[in-house]
């Protein structure tokens, strides 16, 4: 089978639900009108990814201008209960796309990095909340647990994702490589030029075809009211690296690091077959007699 895939690089209305979504919709329908049947957003694109914040964050203490912040974050984050949450759903159906994208999920007090696979007829297929936050991330994200590892499999493949560097996790890729993915999608926040190296290993290591989108953003895009850390000297603040992979490591398609962009590939589910010809880790090519891996799926409540 062959199909056409679209991978986004480029801002949302940063901490605007309302017209992120709105720019959600206007991307998407391009790609679709381009004929993309899968659409793949960076991670955090509804409604930021808050580079060079602190939140007025130090150890032992928090400002109150911070907390101001981190209710607008909030503010601008998704709940699934909601009418945004809804339209989100219906611009996949309505561009008969298969739509993946990363989002800021907010439940009770607490905020979580998610990715939403959507299915072309509106519905959630499946969502992966990021098990392990980089970093600062950490200050403003929870930890999602392994009941979110999921593939879903569509008419277009198997599809999921890894989030940013949970990509540098062997044991989480094993668990996706082990549920057959042949459309692995790694949203990021990592801009450098390293990160084509890791995107390019795991095609082939997995034999699968992976989609990576990063935001292209610029310090004009913050609102006014945020500070930015001094040592964010450059106008452009994430600067993209947006690509997508061929399962024996061929970059298909690359945004560059200097625009906002669409990517597009056309993409042939043979190549996996022939890529697994000499390499199949889950299978001819695994030592299951040395190796085990086991991954523990059941959902983790922090009150039962």
């Amino acid at each position: 089978m062959t199909f056409r895939a679209a991978v986004v690089q480029d801002s949302p209305v940063l901490f605007d639900l309302k017209l992120t979504i709105d720019k959600v919709e206007t991307i998407t329908k391009e790609a679709s009108t381009n004929g993309a049947s899968l659409v793949v957003f960076p991670e955090a694109f509804i409604s930021a990814y808050p580079k060079g914040l602190n939140f007025g964050a130090k150890i032992g203490s928090r400002t109150p201008e911070g907390r101001k912040e981190f209710l607008q974050y909030y503010n601008s984050s998704l709940d699934f209960t909601s009418s945004e949450f809804e339209k989100l759903l219906n611009i996949a159906k309505k561009n008969k796309v298969f739509l993946v994208i990363g989002v800021i999920e907010k439940s009770s007090g607490t905020l979580y990095c998610t990715i939403l696979h959507i299915s072309d007829k509106g519905t959630l297929l499946c969502k992966h909340r990021k098990v392990m936050p980089t970093a600062a991330e950490r200050l403003v994200w929870g930890f999602g647990d392994g009941s979110t590892l999921k593939t879903a499999k569509t008419r277009l493949g198997v599809l999921g994702s890894v989030i940013c560097w949970e990509n540098y996790m062997p044991m989480m890729r094993m668990a996706m490589y082990n549920q057959g993915i042949e459309l692995y999608c790694a949203p990021t926040a990592d801009d450098r030029e390293t990160w084509i190296s890791t995107v390019r290993h795991i095609a082939l290591e997995g034999r699968c075809f992976v989609f990576s989108s990063c935001q292209f953003f610029t310090k004009n895009d913050y609102p006014t009211n945020f500070k930015i850390s001094k040592d964010l000297e450059n106008e452009v603040i994430m600067k993209g690296g947006s690509c997508i992979i061929s399962p024996l490591g061929k970059v298909l398609a690359d945004a560059g690091n200097d625009k906002r962009t669409i990517i597009y590939s056309d993409i042939n589910l043979n190549e996996i077959i022939e890529g697994k010809y000499d390499f199949d880790v889950v299978g001819h090519y695994s030592r299951p007699d040395i190796f085990k891996l086991k991954v523990n799926k059941k959902p983790k409540k922090p009150v039962i």
